[in-house]
């Protein structure tokens, strides 16, 4: 089986009919423009099943769920009632007496082939009426994506916007001492789940990016002492170079159409920012100063370009045009300003801001208004977007730790969480949802 290719569609996901009607109203909701919104208690008992994957694919369902900082799943030992019978109506007094406004049921069976079958529930307990209803057929050693697109479903059924949960991040994996780091490419599921290395730590990796309507991703690699941009195709472990240019590539990121990597290329002292056209290959320059410009990202419409420079005197954010016209400061606060990267929604781009010998991650409006302050610490940095624009991850290196680890934080601030790896771990860069 190729990596990463199985495709969202291959899952056959259905509503079925009759007992699986949608109503029109529902009363369970959560209104996460709020700012910081108290979780919602929901109950998810195991998904009865004849060998136990039911209540491993229930867990997953849960534990996204609770990450995400919206929800309060019910402790299974405070359940009255075991569910045996997903199609038939639960008592909901006995959730509703636990304070759970929704409850997830389902089940898991194996078809004739050898599929699994996976089938769920969501109810709105306190009006006693079925939010939704699926079904999906996989493989089973997909097991853990299942869980992942039910957990989207109730996550966008619940909140009215797109989950995050059927995703991958790909990420500098460190091991060694300080004096002897090894570097590799490594992809996982955004829960952590499934780690694999996609390099084999010889060269010294960085910045690595997600094409944002392939599997694909490109990134920075020192390989034979030359540094190089990089596309390597997730499925095939195909790689080849985006260019050889005199000096130093870095930075590399798609444009929004996954035609175009954009970089900052260093000659002679300074750092301007390029663009390449994948098809052609030919280049084209959109910053000319004798500054440093680097760390480009595009808007989600691809008009525009945040970017940072230090030709005021230190690191600061400027918006351009994508044509490298209009170049704007846009940061003004204390500190130096880095890192920065467009959200998926166009409404804010978050940034690495350092002041007082601390790091932040932050987040602004692009006209540089509504400046706010997520996380802050020993060094934090590399802050990269969900694709529903809600949670941020990044990496943070405490005092007098060993290596980096991944952090996870949401919009309000508060929901802030360690996404654990087998080893140290820096440069998240979060993958679109999987098709």
């Amino acid at each position: 089986m190729k990596i990463f290719s199985i495709l969202r569609s291959l899952l056959v996901i259905a509503g079925c009919a009759g007992a699986f009607a949608t109503p029109a109203m529902a009363v369970v909701e959560i209104n996460i423009n709020k700012g910081n919104v108290e979780p919602m208690p929901i109950a998810i008992p195991d998904f009865v099943s004849s060998n136990g994957i039911g209540a491993q694919i229930s867990a997953v369902v849960e534990a996204d769920l609770k990450r995400s900082g919206l929800f309060a799943p019910v402790n299974h030992a405070a359940f009255i009632e075991k569910q045996t019978n997903p199609d038939a109506q639960p008592n909901m007094q006995n959730w509703t007496v636990l304070n759970a406004q929704a409850l997830v049921v389902g089940r898991i069976s194996q078809e004739g082939d050898g599929r699994l079958r996976a089938e769920f529930r969501l109810w709105d307990t306190y009006a006693g009426k079925q939010m939704m209803g699926q079904q999906f057929y996989t493989q089973p050693e997909n097991w853990r994506r299942v869980a992942h697109i039910i957990a989207d479903a109730i996550y966008e059924r619940i909140t009215g916007e797109k989950g995050y949960f059927d995703t991958r991040i790909v990420f500098v994996a460190e091991s060694g001492t300080k004096t002897d780091r090894k570097r590799q490419l490594a992809i996982m599921d955004q829960d952590g789940a499934n780690v694999r290395t996609l390099t084999n730590g010889r060269d010294l990796v960085l910045t690595p990016r997600f094409s944002p309507n392939r599997q694909e991703v490109t990134y920075m690699s020192f390989e034979g002492g030359q540094p190089r941009v990089y596309l390597l195709q997730l499925e095939t472990g195909q790689r080849e170079v985006v260019g050889n240019f005199p000096g130093m590539t870095f930075a590399p990121r798609f444009s929004p159409d996954g035609q175009r990597v954009i970089m900052s290329l260093q000659q002679e002292g300074n750092a301007n920012i390029y663009t390449m056209d994948l098809r052609s290959r030919t280049t084209t320059r959109l910053t000319n100063t004798p500054a440093i410009d680097t760390s480009p990202s595009y808007s989600p419409d691809g008009r525009r370009i945040v970017f940072e420079s230090d030709r005021g005197g230190r690191q600061q954010l400027y918006v351009m045009n994508a044509d490298g016209s209009g170049q704007t400061r846009i940061s003004f606060g204390d500190g130096s300003y880095s890192t920065p990267v467009w959200s998926p929604r166009g409404d804010l781009i978050a940034f690495t801001k350092q002041s007082g010998g601390q790091f932040s991650i932050g987040v602004m409006k692009p006209d540089g208004s509504g400046e706010r302050i997520l996380t802050t610490g020993f060094h934090n940095e590399g802050p990269t977007w969900a694709p529903n624009g809600r949670v941020l991850m990044f990496f943070r290196q405490a005092a007098g730790a060993g290596g980096p680890q991944l952090y996870s934080i949401d919009l309000t601030g508060y929901n802030e969480q360690l996404v654990k790896t087998p080893g140290f771990a820096s440069d998240p860069a979060w993958s679109p949802l999987l098709e």
